[in-house]
């Protein structure tokens, strides 16, 4: 197909459009042109584009994450929705927003807090958009109290590989019958369609804020008195790290002082763990005070401050390769596929395995790893850094598989890794719902236009 045809089509159609350049790359797939669609009905067009030529498209918002996930099969129009970015519209009076796919998180908090409220979501990728975060589905500290945006969503305009254009939730113009569209499209990497808007329940702005940090050193067993707290006995009798959050996180998050997060940082294996919970409302610090006592009989330093550590709310940052861990700070992340990320999840009972089994796993593999995330919900990130031979990524995957996918409970994904790495490892584990998911794609895109492979099996 000529540049010129498909460029012609899409001016024809309404639709910017350009010639890709290196920054455009998905996953290293670089595309053959780039549309910018200013809304839904534009998104359609595209499609029916893609549709009449038999071309793959890939959306993208931010850019932040599109090293995120397995490389397409083909990508040939990149559909940005950079220019979706009218301002939200707030029904503050009935606790709703309905934003597009190209508004940024931050600017939405910000139009938001105008009207004193919230969307009840910390992102830890900044620049992340509205349509970035549905499709990575991903989700930061407050995950725990509020839930994830899939559970915050209720309503979403999307538009499917033929150019359809569908809607489910509120204010419903048309619904997919059977499909809950918003449950579907978080999470799915773009492979069911592509979303144009959504609508969000919101929560008013917290009347304060306060954080509860401590520290645990560096194993040194010693024998301590058991700590009672209202009649529960944490058991204290040494302070390793895992033996000392396993004692106090289930006392904090089953707490009526009621935390919103409860987060760790484990930069390294060799050195300390901090632990930061969060209390928001009505007395926050008060609760937070309580708090405080209820951990300090684990964690001697706990202490109530009013501003969350720098490391709050971020993916953790990579170990340097050589010599101690350090902050790269955003430059670390550079989206060139550089970066080697994974995520944790766990069930409850096995909340040592979701921090401890990541350090093992690098000690085995002969590989250095920073563990960051939560305590509360289990579902941690794990960074490696930047030119770890492809081999040790492989074995520290395995055997981090290993040790926390034991009876399928674990959960271990790959989210992002240079590519040469990338082509050594499974990027998904074992995915139980891989039949069903194919049909869905089967059912939504019989012809494998969207995001093509990007997802588990190939989807």
């Amino acid at each position: 197909m000529a540049a010129r045809d498909v460029g012609d089509a899409l001016e024809a159609a309404g639709v910017a459009v350009r010639t890709a350049g290196d920054g455009d790359e998905v996953a290293g797939v670089r595309p053959r042109w780039v549309a910018l669609p200013e809304s839904a009905e534009e998104i359609a067009a595209v499609m029916r584009v893609c549709a009449a030529h038999d071309l793959a498209a890939v959306a993208t918002g931010g850019g932040t994450k599109l090293h995120w996930g397995a490389p397409p099969d083909r990508c040939d129009v990149l559909v940005d929705l950079c220019c979706m970015n009218r301002p939200p519209e707030h029904a503050a009076g009935d606790l709703v927003v309905r934003a597009q796919a190209g508004v940024t998180m931050e600017a939405l908090a910000r139009a938001l807090a105008e009207g004193g409220q919230e969307l009840a979501l910390d992102v830890p990728v900044p620049g992340t958009t509205v349509g970035g975060l549905l499709a990575t589905g991903i989700a930061g500290p407050r995950r725990f109290r509020h839930g994830t945006a899939r559970d915050l969503l209720i309503g979403v305009t999307v538009v499917l590989a033929d150019g359809t254009i569908a809607k489910s939730g509120g204010k419903v113009v048309k619904n997919v019958a059977g499909y809950d569209l918003g449950k579907l499209f978080t999470g799915s990497y773009g492979t069911l369609g592509i979303i144009a808007d959504a609508t969000f329940r919101l929560h008013p702005l917290p009347a304060a804020r306060a954080w509860v940090t401590a520290t645990v050193e560096r194993p040194v067993t010693e024998t301590v008195e058991p700590y009672v707290y209202e009649g529960r006995t944490l058991d204290t009798t040494s302070t390793d790290v895992a033996a000392s959050l396993s004692a106090v996180i289930p006392a904090v998050t089953e707490s009526p002082l009621e935390p919103s997060a409860v987060e760790m940082d484990w930069p390294d294996a060799e050195g300390p763990c901090t632990v930061a919970v969060l209390v928001e409302g009505a007395a926050a610090a008060e609760r937070a005070k309580a708090l405080c006592a209820l951990m300090g009989g684990a964690l001697s330093d706990a202490q109530v401050t009013e501003e969350p550590p720098p490391w709050w709310g971020r993916l953790p940052e990579p170990p340097a390769p050589d010599g101690p861990p350090g902050t790269l700070g955003e430059g670390g992340r550079d989206g060139d596929g550089g970066e080697i990320l994974l995520e944790v999840r766990n069930i409850p009972s096995r909340l040592a395995g979701s921090f401890v089994g990541p350090l093992t796993a690098a000690r085995e593999a002969g590989v250095r790893a920073a563990v960051r995330g939560s305590l509360a919900s289990h579902v941690f990130h794990v960074a490696l850094p930047p030119g770890t031979e492809p081999g040790r990524v492989a074995a520290f995957t395995g055997g981090l598989r290993a040790h926390m996918e034991t009876d399928g409970d674990g959960r271990v994904l790959v989210l992002a890794a240079p590519q040469e790495t990338a082509r050594r490892l499974d990027r998904w584990g074992h995915v139980g719902a891989l039949p069903l998911m194919r049909r869905v794609k089967e059912r939504f895109d019989p012809d494998r236009r969207l995001s093509p492979g990007r997802f588990p099996g190939g989807i």
